[in-house]
C-alpha cells in the first residue's frame, strides 16, 4: 500500500480537535497529522520512536499515540479515531513507513521539511494570534464596562462584541482570499490549506453570531 488516509480528531499537547477536523496521512516516507488550527505535524521515519494504542476511557477516547523525538513538537501527540486503533496502526505499518531505515536519502534530507518542523505545530504567527486575543478581550471588556456603568443599558453585549466579531470575521476572510494577507498571518512555509476547513467553519459561526448581535442591538 503506497498511501493511507484517515479522518478523525487529534490532541497536540493539551489542545484537542474533534472529528472531522483532523486527518492522518501516511506514505512510506512521511507521516502527517493535519489538525487544522491545532497544528500540522510532519514526521520522517527517523523521527518516530513508536506508535501505540491510546485509550483514555473504555469505549471512548481511543486513538493512536505518536511517540516521537522532534524537539519543536509537543511530546503528547494523539490521533483520535472511531475505528479500532489497532486497525489504524496496521494500515500505517502496511505503507512501509515503520520499516524504513533510520536514515535514508531523499525527503528526510529536505531543508523545507526540517524548516517546517522547526516552526512547530501551530501554523499562525504568535504575534498575530496574541494580538487578536488581546484585541478581542479589550473590546469585550468595553461592553463589560458599559453594562456596569450604564444601568439603563438592557444588553450585556454591545458594540464592542460586534466589533470583536467583525474583526475576527474580516481577518478570516482576508486570510482565505488574499495570499499576501495570509503570508502575514501564517508562519513561513505554512499554507491556508492547512486551516481551510477551520476557517470556513469559523466564518459560518462568526457570521451567525454577528447577525444575531446586530439584530439584538438595532
Amino acid at each position: 500500500m503506497d498511501e493511507f488516509k484517515w479522518t478523525g480528531g487529534a490532541r497536540i499537547g493539551n489542545t484537542n480537535t474533534t472529528w472531522p477536523f483532523a486527518k492522518l496521512l501516511v506514505t512510506n516516507e512521511l507521516l502527517e497529522i493535519q489538525a487544522s488550527i491545532v497544528g500540522h505535524l510532519v514526521f520522517r521515519p527517523q523521527d518516530i520512536i513508536s506508535v501505540e494504542v491510546h485509550q483514555s476511557f473504555p469505549l471512548i477516547g481511543q486513538g493512536v499515540k505518536i511517540n516521537h523525538k522532534v524537539s519543536n513538537y509537543n511530546e503528547n501527540v494523539i490521533f483520535w479515531t472511531m475505528a479500532d486503533p489497532e486497525i489504524v496502526i496496521n494500515q500505517i505499518r502496511k505503507t512501509g513507513f515503520l520499516d524504513k531505515p533510520p536514515i535514508d536519502a531523499g525527503i528526510e534530507d529536505s531543508e523545507v521539511l526540517l524548516e517546517r518542523q522547526k516552526s512547530g505545530a501551530f501554523p499562525i504567527r504568535k504575534p498575530i494570534a496574541i494580538g487578536l486575543v488581546v484585541l478581542w478581550n479589550l473590546l469585550i471588556m468595553m461592553d463589560f464596562a458599559t453594562f456596569f456603568l450604564d444601568f439603563g443599558n438592557p444588553f450585556f453585549l454591545g458594540f464592542g462584541t460586534v466589533a470583536a466579531l467583525g474583526i475576527i470575521l474580516l481577518t478570516t476572510l482576508l486570510t482565505l482570499l488574499s495570499k499576501d494577507f495570509a503570508k502575514l498571518v501564517l508562519k513561513k512555509g505554512r499554507t491556508v490549506q492547512e486551516i481551510k476547513l477551520f476557517l470556513y467553519f469559523l466564518l459560518v459561526i462568526l457570521g451567525f453570531m454577528l447577525s444575531i448581535f446586530i439584530f439584538i442591538i438595532w
